[in-house]
């Protein structure tokens, strides 16, 4: 696996995932990677440039690529990535996860971003955002751990009623049994995941694929080197352990939503 990734210029958490399919094999990687394996049958090499292409097909048949207009290829992947993982970790500083927002915040959050200007744009992406939920219901949903900083409950995204409906929407899926939220109060002081928002994503069985998604407002990032990787879990350790306990974070959710309302 190591020669693999020289080979191709990659961590070996790539050369993973292409193997147990979580990843599309894209042409230049596969040819390189058929010189290096010493791959000289014509009809061999044929035949898996004809399986990788009809591979790569059918993940573009995926529901997100309905809306490619309004998204980048980060956010795509993430998607992807998202329909096959088996959990994700995240730690939040400003705002609401993804995975956990009402239609209305999210309209709100996408307006103020001004990257989708059009009406239509800008619904587009709402809906993904919408979509994307659909991994924490039904059959084999994927576990959610979201470690919120207090100001993602008091940022007013929308105003007091949008708020106090997406306090109350994130209070219910908190009820989940694959779902937990906690929340780091204010009272907490200085911590370690106090920099930035990210998103960690594990894969079945093996942890070398996970991955890290760290987002930035003109372009997120990728993270999967090993290294890179365990810097991160140790990250969220910090933060779910500098957290509230979920009930106590519930609690806090509640009468927030309840501020909200009066």
């Amino acid at each position: 696996m190591a020669e693999a990734a020289e080979v191709l210029d990659c961590t070996k958490g790539k050369i993973s995932r292409m193997e147990n399919g979580h990843v599309p094999v894209r042409g230049p990687d596969l040819s390189a990677l058929m010189n290096a394996y010493g791959i000289e049958d014509r009809e061999t090499h044929e035949r898996l440039v004809a399986l990788a292409r009809r591979a790569n097909r059918r993940r573009r048949d995926g529901w997100w690529h309905r809306y490619s207009t309004v998204l980048d290829a980060t956010y795509r992947d993430q998607i992807e990535l998202e329909s096959i993982c088996d959990s994700v970790r995240t730690y939040e500083v400003q705002l609401v996860p993804g995975l956990l927002q009402t239609a209305e915040y999210g309209r709100a959050v996408t307006v103020a971003s001004r990257a989708w200007k059009t009406p239509e744009e800008i619904e587009q992406f709402v809906r993904v955002r919408l979509a994307r939920q659909e991994r924490l219901i039904g059959d084999a949903p994927m576990e959610l751990w979201a470690v919120l900083a207090e100001g993602v409950l008091r940022q007013q995204v929308g105003g007091a009623a949008v708020m106090h409906a997406q306090l109350e929407h994130m209070a219910e899926m908190a009820q989940l049994p694959n779902v937990t939220v906690q929340v780091l109060p204010f009272s907490r002081g200085a911590h370690s995941g106090m920099f930035g928002p990210y998103l960690l994503l594990s894969f079945p069985q093996v942890t070398s694929l996970d991955l890290v998604l760290t987002e930035t407002p003109t372009g997120n990032l990728w993270m999967e080197r090993e290294a890179e990787v365990a810097y991160y879990r140790t990250l969220f350790d910090d933060a779910r352990m500098t957290a509230l306990p979920p009930t106590e974070s519930l609690a806090l959710i509640r009468r927030i939503a309840r501020e909200y309302r009066s």
